[in-house]
């Protein structure tokens, strides 16, 4: 047997013409997959209806749009436990990434995300929820639901079509009523966003990401805790419901193994401090939330801004991502702090915003996986 040896630079030089030939081999068996996720797609990202006169069936549906919210890595950490007159919202800590999120900041946002969305639906579907933060339960979030008359906002209307949409946009600014429709909806109690729109602002937030993303990408712990959460292909984006689907981020969909094998090639901090810098200079600005304490229940409300931020942008036809390598390095985050002026205030999430196309949008564990 001939063996061929070919070195790690001749591969990576290979670049786009070989995962092009790869996506290509492996599309001659995809067809099936790609039906399923089609379907899980549709089945997903939809508004559904619920009998008013079915408390039940109107509970899972309520879960259901929570489950819509994003969260780290697309884990989807959380659980649900519907009663006759609440919700509660409970952190799934046996979906939490250590290495990226070590104090749960994160997670906790991520239940915020989930409780805005199920408070939006809860009105269009004439019941007003009032939350509760039950720290003596271990951070439970409990929603009590009240009639009230319906309202279909129009942050409800878009939560089928947000997504975290990692492609580059089109590099235009959007209006100043857009802008202050965005500022508007995200203020919560504690929390201030800052929207940077300047280009020398848009750089030196660059220079953050890139430093973060160069200390994350030299830490093995974390470079094989976002890998474990990647899905390389429409199928095990389909058997898992969860994850970061390839195709999500524009890149192409291929069986597992080769998925794992070309990460350590591709995924380098050089090819991903390129794609940072067109996302952010095709970006029309970029959105920093600020809170003024440090604890689950702030960060509940951090993930209630946030969402609610993302839900406005879907509703103008303006698509976001996270851009998060400044607050997630603690050694860089007070530095980013001073950058923005906000004293000794914890910058929470950083978000990146633009007109842009629509990628394929990431799945959703069934409403039974969550509820506990």
């Amino acid at each position: 047997m001939t063996r061929v040896m070919v070195t790690r630079r001749e591969f990576i030089l290979a670049g786009s013409a070989t995962l092009g030939a790869l996506a290509a081999v492996a599309s001659c068996s995809s067809e099936t997959a790609d039906a399923g996720y089609a379907n899980a797609v549709s089945n997903t990202w939809r508004h559904g209806m619920a009998d008013a006169g079915d408390n039940s069936a109107l509970l899972r549906e309520l879960v259901r749009c929570a489950t819509l919210a994003p969260s780290s890595h697309n884990t989807q950490c959380w659980k649900f436990r519907p009663e006759h007159r609440s919700i509660s919202i409970l952190p799934d800590f046996s979906r939490r990434c250590p290495a990226v999120d070590p104090d749960d900041h994160h997670l906790f946002v991520s239940i915020g995300c989930a409780a805005e969305n199920l408070l939006q639906a809860a009105l269009a579907n004439g019941l007003y929820g009032n939350l509760v933060v039950d720290d003596s339960a271990g951070k439970v979030l409990r929603i009590a639901l009240e009639p009230t008359k319906a309202v279909a906002t129009s942050l409800f209307n878009a939560i089928p079509e947000r997504q975290s949409t990692r492609a580059e946009y089109d590099g235009k600014q959007i209006s100043t009523r857009e802008l202050a429709l965005l500022e508007k909806a995200s203020q919560g109690n504690g929390v201030r966003v800052i929207l940077l729109t300047g280009r020398e602002a848009l750089e030196k937030v660059l220079e953050y990401v890139v430093q973060g993303n160069a200390a994350q990408m030299h830490d093995p712990a974390f470079v094989e805790e976002l890998k474990a959460w990647i899905r390389f292909n429409a199928d095990d984006a389909v058997r898992t419901g969860d994850g970061l689907y390839a195709a999500s981020s524009g890149n192409p969909s291929v069986p597992s193994w080769l998925g794992r094998l070309l990460f350590g090639l591709f995924f380098t901090p050089e090819a991903e401090n390129e794609k940072y810098a067109k996302h952010v200079r095709s970006s029309a600005g970029i959105a920093v939330f600020v809170s003024e304490g440090e604890s689950p229940t702030q960060w509940i409300e951090v993930g209630r801004c946030y969402e609610r931020f993302a839900l406005q942008s879907a509703a103008l036809g303006i698509r976001n991502s996270m851009l998060n390598q400044p607050v997630e390095v603690p050694t860089l985050r007070p530095q980013f702090a001073t950058f923005l002026g906000v004293g000794g205030r914890r910058p929470d999430l950083v978000v990146r915003f633009g007109r842009g196309p629509k990628l394929p949008p990431s799945l959703r564990r069934p409403v039974d996986a969550v509820l506990t």
